[in-house]
C-alpha cells in the first residue's frame, strides 16, 4: 500500500471514528447503516481499435458508513469507500472519504459533501460518462439539487474532480439533466461543462481547455402498451464543444445524432445505442481521458453498441446484472462482458 494511500486511509477512519464517538443525545430520533457492496468485472475485447484499448477491469467496492436523520427532512452520512481489484497484491487499492449531507422533502432533494456519484449521474449516457467512470471515481465531490415529480425531473450538480497542486491540475464539473413527461411521450436534455486548468507554476504553460457536451432528445414509453415489462425509444441531437484559451481555437463544435432503444421482459433485456455525426473530443490525443470522460468509440464517426443483458437478481437489497455487448465501429465488431452485483443494506436501520 502506497504512502498517500496509508495516509488517506488513517485521515478518513479517524473521520469515521469520531463521527461514531459523537454523543447521541445531540442526534434525533434515529441511526441507521449506509453500507454497501459493488462487484465489478468488465472484459473488453477492443484489440484492432483505433480509439480505444483493450483492458479487464474486475475488483469490489466495499462502502461501510453510518446515517443520522433529523426530523426525516435531514440527514448526515459518514463512511469510507475502499477498492480492491481482483488479482492485486494490495488489501486496498483506493480509498475514498464519504461524508455528505442530505436535504430532502416532497420530491426535492438537496446534497452537499462527498456523496455517490450515481444519485446524479444515473441517468446520463455514455457519451458523457463511460462505464469505468463508477468503478474508479465513486463520489461526487461538491453540491446536487435534484427534484423529480410526476411529470418533470430535473437536476443541478457540482463535481470537484481535482485541486490544483505542482502535481495536480484544476479540474471540475458543473452538469444538469432534466426530463419533461407527458402521457407517454417526453422530452430530455443532459448537458455538462468541464473546466480542464493547468498544474501550479508548470515549466512549460500549458491552454486552459473547456469542454461542454450536450444532448436534447425526443421518446416514448411504450411500455404498458405491450406485454413487455419496458419499452422505450428516443432520438436525440448532440452537440459538443471544444476550446483551448491560450491558442485561440474559438469553439470547435462537433454534432451528431444519438438514438437509444429499450426492450425487456422478465429482467431479459436488449439496450441498443446508435450515434451518427462528427467525431466527438477534439484533443482526446493530447489528454485523454483526464479531459474526457465519456466512452472514446465515440469519437469516430458512426458508432452502435447493442447490449444484450439479463438482471438475474433484482430486489430492495442486491441487484445482480449480467451483460454482453457488441460494439460496430471502425469497419469492425468488438465484443465486451461484463458481471456487475450491488448489495445496498441502506434499508437496515437503528432505534435510538
Amino acid at each position: 500500500m502506497s504512502p498517500v494511500i496509508r495516509q488517506e486511509m488513517k485521515n478518513s477512519l479517524s473521520i469515521f471514528l469520531l463521527c461514531l464517538l459523537l454523543p447521541f443525545n445531540a442526534w434525533s430520533q434515529q441511526m441507521g447503516f449506509n453500507t454497501s457492496l459493488y462487484s465489478f468485472f468488465d472484459n473488453t475485447e477492443f484489440g484492432h481499435s483505433r480509439v480505444h484499448i483493450p483492458q479487464t477491469m474486475a475488483g469490489v467496492r466495499f462502502a461501510p458508513g453510518i446515517r443520522v436523520s433529523f426530523d426525516s427532512l435531514h440527514t448526515v452520512v459518514a463512511g469510507i469507500n475502499v477498492l480492491h481489484e481482483y488479482g492485486s497484491s494490495n488489501v486496498i487499492d483506493d480509498l475514498s472519504p464519504s461524508a455528505y449531507y442530505m436535504y430532502s422533502n416532497k420530491g426535492f432533494s438537496f446534497l452537499a459533501g462527498a456523496f455517490p456519484r450515481e444519485q446524479a449521474l444515473y441517468r446520463f449516457p455514455r457519451i458523457f460518462f463511460r462505464d469505468s467512470v463508477s468503478f474508479y471515481r465513486p463520489h461526487i465531490n461538491g453540491i446536487l439539487l435534484d427534484y423529480s415529480g410526476r411529470r418533470v425531473s430535473a437536476n443541478l450538480w457540482l463535481d470537484w474532480t481535482s485541486r490544483q497542486s505542482y502535481e495536480s491540475r484544476e479540474t471540475f464539473f458543473v452538469g444538469f439533466s432534466g426530463k419533461y413527461c407527458r402521457e407517454h411521450f417526453y422530452i430530455q436534455n443532459f448537458s455538462y461543462m468541464f473546466h480542464f486548468a493547468g498544474f501550479m507554476d508548470p515549466p512549460v504553460d500549458e491552454p486552459l481547455h473547456d469542454n461542454l457536451l450536450q444532448l436534447t432528445s425526443v421518446g416514448a414509453d411504450l411500455s404498458e402498451f405491450v406485454f413487455l415489462s419496458r419499452l422505450d425509444l428516443n432520438v436525440g441531437y448532440v452537440t459538443g464543444f471544444d476550446r483551448a484559451r491560450a491558442l485561440n481555437t474559438g469553439w470547435l463544435l462537433h454534432h451528431g445524432f444519438l438514438t437509444e432503444f429499450n426492450a425487456e421482459y422478465r429482467g431479459i433485456g436488449i439496450f441498443n445505442t446508435f450515434y451518427a455525426g462528427d467525431g466527438q473530443m477534439e484533443y482526446y490525443p493530447v489528454h485523454n481521458n483526464e479531459l474526457y470522460w465519456g466512452d472514446p468509440f465515440y469519437r469516430t464517426t458512426t458508432y452502435n453498441r447493442t447490449d444484450f443483458y439479463w438482471n438475474f437478481l433484482r430486489n430492495n437489497i442486491i441487484e445482480g446484472r449480467l451483460e454482453f455487448s457488441f460494439h460496430f465501429t471502425e469497419g469492425n465488431i468488438y465484443n465486451e462482458q461484463a458481471l456487475k452485483v450491488s448489495v445496498n443494506l441502506n434499508n437496515i436501520k437503528m432505534k435510538h
